[in-house]
């Protein structure tokens, strides 16, 4: 499908832009940033919020009890001057107005009828005032208020004494009162728009305290980043030192680590290629050598020849014989994570192995001996196992002594099994045992001509045993033999 140029770079554009809004909210700096301002605004919002609710409520508690007092009074005033019932008291009708007026509100007196007797709006005298309120405090015969809207209603029940014996006590009549709460709202309002402005206030300074800070926290991991990033293969020896927290000196010396660990990979890597070249060299050199003889002698006999041409057939058959095993070597390198495990009869696997071995062995005239203390079966790689046990068998045939013998026994717990060969050839000296399965590593003894090899057949070997989560043990003594102890467990850890 054709894309007009101008969509593609809108398009292009398009994912620029999302890909740079999901590294800034990948970004530490951003998540700092988020973490404190929220840290910082919230609470205050919660605190600023709680106290506006509580000063309401406590000026609404106030005014209540106020009302309540003021009530009190007056109800005592109404039943000594029988106000009820003549409904003439000068002072109570002053007091009445002056509390209406000061609460901006209306004040009824009800009596036992549930009739008014005054009202200071003027507009429900001598009516019949039936509120739930009312009756209620007529029930109990205690004080009873609620919030409605922008008032307060509180119903005060006038009462005297029945009883003085007592203490009982009979509810007369009822004073309803309707206060105001405009100047509570409106001071509460005035507190709102201060907290506001504190709000503001502490929202930009929250604004520039979680930016200093964030960049204050993420610097350290920018210089140790800058810092990983100038390290390069040319200066690998740099190690990184930065130790602001915690944090940092671990992934400084983690990475220091890795770099310890790079730069023995690159040792190993470099006297691994030196060791090759060693190696494809050697066979080569010796074809040059006897090439150039033959070229010099145009007139040798024809057994000449033939001795040269099998010589030069030897070193071929050594220079095929370590691309063999380094190709093996690189193959197992490349497929640890592929391993074809089955259930297999170990057993049958060292019988088979044994006797392709055989002819070898008896070439140099060496008894190898097979001894199994049970049936065996575990689940391993066939060919890499096959591959580690026939280089520890043929191990123990190269480097043996004429007449001599290598005996290969199996056994097994309820978790391993276990195969040891032991030879009785020339052993290995004991500064060379931590050495042997290292690439291309040979004992000194093992670069005699007569005794051909790569040197990787050990290196293979171990992998091979490795890759199987088995381990090896070696006890060698000079002049007596070797013995390998190679352990598997039966049930193949994943």
């Amino acid at each position: 499908m054709y894309i007009p140029s101008g969509e593609l770079v809108t398009i292009l554009k398009g994912k620029n832009i999302f890909s740079a809004i999901r590294k800034l909210f990948k970004s530490l700096i951003f998540r700092l940033f988020v973490t404190l301002f929220i840290l910082g605004v919230v609470p205050a919002m919660i605190v600023s919020g709680v106290f506006l609710n509580a000063y309401y409520d406590r000026a609404i508690a106030v005014r209540t009890t106020d009302v309540q007092n003021q009530c009190k009074i007056i109800s005592n005033q109404i039943v000594a001057s029988d106000y009820l019932n003549s409904n003439k008291s000068d002072t109570i009708q002053g007091e009445l107005s002056l509390i209406s007026s000061l609460y901006d509100g209306r004040i009824m007196i009800i009596d036992q009828d549930l009739r008014v007797v005054t009202d200071t709006y003027n507009m429900e005298a001598s009516k019949t005032m039936i509120v739930d309120e009312v009756i209620r405090c007529f029930k109990t015969g205690t004080s009873v208020h609620m919030v409605s809207g922008r008032f307060i209603e509180v119903a005060v029940p006038i009462q005297r004494v029945k009883d003085e014996s007592t203490g009982a006590t009979e509810t007369l009549g009822v004073i309803l009162v309707s206060a105001s709460l405009d100047s509570i709202t409106d001071n509460r309002e005035v507190l709102s728009d201060s907290v506001s402005l504190i709000l503001t206030i502490t929202f930009i300074v929250m604004i520039l305290i979680a930016s200093i800070l964030s960049f204050v926290f993420v610097h350290p991991f920018k210089r140790l980043t800058r810092k990983l990033s100038a390290v390069t293969a040319e200066h690998i020896e740099d190690e990184i030192h930065e130790s602001a927290y915690t944090e940092v000196d671990q992934i400084a010396d983690a990475f220091n680590q890795l770099l310890g660990k790079i730069k023995l990979l690159d040792e190993s890597r470099q006297e691994f290629v030196s060791n090759v070249s060693h190696e494809l060299k050697t066979p080569l050199t010796s074809m040059k050598v006897l090439a150039d003889s033959l070229v010099q002698m145009p007139d040798a006999p024809v057994e000449f020849y033939r001795e040269f041409m099998e010589d030069i057939s030897a070193e071929i058959d050594r220079e095929n014989a370590i691309i063999a095993d380094l190709l093996t070597m690189v193959k197992l390198d490349k497929t640890q994570a592929e391993m074809n495990i089955q259930s297999q009869n170990i057993n049958e696997l060292l019988e088979l192995i044994l006797k392709r071995l055989r002819p070898i062995a008896k070439k140099q005239n060496i008894e190898m001996v097979f001894e199994s203390f049970r049936e065996v079966v575990a689940e391993v790689d066939e060919v890499k196992m096959t591959l580690a046990l026939t280089n520890f068998v043929e191990n123990a045939i190269k480097y043996n002594k004429e007449d001599g013998w290598v005996q290969v026994s199996l056994n097994a717990d309820h978790k391993y099994f276990y195969v040891k060969v032991a030879d009785s050839g020339m052993g290995i000296p004991q500064e060379s045992i931590d050495h042997i399965f290292e690439r291309f590593y040979r004992v000194d003894k093992s670069h005699s001509k007569e005794i051909s090899g790569t040197g990787l057949g050990l290196a293979i070997a171990r992998n091979a045993i490795i890759m199987h989560r088995g381990a090896i043990k070696v006890h060698s003594e000079e002049g007596e033999g070797t013995t390998f102890t190679i352990r598997v467990p039966l049930n193949y850890i994943v």
